[in-house]
């Protein structure tokens, strides 16, 4: 019989919340520096060309197209992992666990992007950018959900992850359908080979990550040269990597899957992540008017992720239970699942992601990271506020106990 390990679940939650607070101090050590006499050395250090260009379109490679085209392929990988093992033999393996997570995700996902666009979408040189408040930044909420401690339920932490990793996969198909620009088809079929034959190793039964590591290299090389983001790499990568099941048990010490998560869990939450955060939330606030921060792009961006957010997920949680399509997360208030729909209007790592892709002017770029740091910043202060004084539900000790017992023993729970 094959050991068993511990599930990645409550690793990856404590992973995420000490993440987030990482995350926290990298973004507001960008914007201290961006705004200090060092401004002018830190955009040259990310600009300044550190290897020779990779592809015409892209040019000279710097440290910031390294960390955002090559380290975040590598972010991507671990979110493909997480979704892979929760689709597979997680929350999201069957419909009754998937129903509430995807329509609260998809309402979380569409509200933001109607309020974008109804703000700024009349102006063509903006519509693009519909996508940027759709995004939840999960470690950057858990790292709020952190500091809260016991105020904040079990359940409703669970909630926010599965919510986080629907609206990653929404994400990814955005970025791949949305943000690709004209393809180059011979590297276009080379990646395809490369994927093809990695779910060849999958079916032969090849255990050693190595080769899938070896594989993802070769596609996120592949992707960059198709006109695909090359992150997508990642996440494509990811579902080819074998995972051995185990409902109702604690993780397989054999899966792959479940080894590169947790070889990837430290480097993307403490180092990847922060690095992200830190080259690209320095925004340069001198001069900066009531004009331009009332701007249509900054403030549709704002309203998607504090307004659009918790109107999509609250709203849709309340429907769906209140028609019977779903049962609210165990052992908590309609307040705290309301906190908990605000904070899911932080989107900053993927928001600020994809803010770069929509836009080619500098300029617009500014004002997108202008607007999601405004609209993150008040959907985190609000939603700590509320969890902070909402009164706990009556049954919470009892439900945390079980959930608790629930995920160590079965490296899972039942329902969320």
């Amino acid at each position: 019989m094959a050991p068993k390990t511990r599930s990645a679940l409550r690793a990856f939650m404590a992973s995420e919340a000490a993440g987030g607070i990482i995350l926290m101090f990298a973004a507001a050590l960008a914007m201290a520096v961006a705004n200090s006499p060092f401004a002018s050395q830190y955009h040259d250090w990310l600009h300044t060309p550190v290897s020779p260009a990779l592809t015409d379109k892209l040019g000279p490679m710097t440290l910031h197209l390294w960390i955002n085209d090559g380290l975040m392929a590598i972010f991507f990988l671990f979110v493909g992992l997480e979704i892979k093992r929760e689709l597979v033999d997680g929350r999201l393996s069957t419909w009754n666990q998937r129903r509430l997570p995807i329509l609260a995700a998809a309402a979380g996902m569409a509200v933001p992007a109607v309020i974008y666009l109804l703000i700024a979408g009349g102006d063509p040189a903006l519509a693009n950018g519909w996508a940027i408040p759709s995004a939840t930044d999960i470690a950057f909420a858990m790292g709020v959900l952190a500091l809260l401690g016991r105020r904040a339920p079990t359940s409703l932490k669970l909630f926010l992850v599965t919510v986080a990793i629907v609206d990653d996969m929404g994400a990814v198909a955005i970025i791949a359908a949305f943000y690709t620009s004209s393809l180059a088809l011979v590297p276009l079929a080379a990646a395809a080979a490369i994927v093809a034959a990695l779910f060849v190793l999958n079916r032969l039964g090849v255990r050693a990550i190595s080769l899938y590591l070896l594989g993802f290299a070769m596609l996120w090389y592949a992707v960059l040269l198709s006109g695909i983001h090359a992150t997508i790499a990642g996440v494509v990568a990811a579902f080819a990597v074998p995972l051995i099941a185990t409902p109702g048990t604690p993780d397989d010490a054999h899966s792959p899957l479940h080894r590169l998560e947790h070889l990837l869990d430290a480097p993307v939450a403490f180092f990847i992540v922060p690095l992200f955060g830190f080259a690209n939330a320095g925004v340069h606030l001198a001069g900066i008017t009531w004009n331009e921060i009332l701007a249509p792009l900054p403030v549709g961006i704002a309203a998607g992720l504090f307004l659009g957010k918790q109107l999509g997920i609250f709203g849709a949680v309340w429907v769906a239970v209140k028609t019977g399509f779903a049962t609210r997360p165990r052992g908590a208030t309609w307040l705290q699942i309301y906190a908990v729909s605000v904070l899911c209007g932080i989107g900053f790592t993927m928001s600020l992601f994809i803010g770069g892709l929509a836009f080619a002017d500098p300029s617009l770029v500014e004002e997108a990271k202008l607007g999601t740091l405004t609209g993150s910043l008040l959907a985190a202060l609000l939603g700590y506020i509320l969890l902070r004084r909402a009164p706990p539900a009556s049954a919470q000790l009892r439900e945390e106990a079980v959930l608790n017992e629930e995920i160590e023993q079965n490296g899972d729970v039942a329902r969320c």
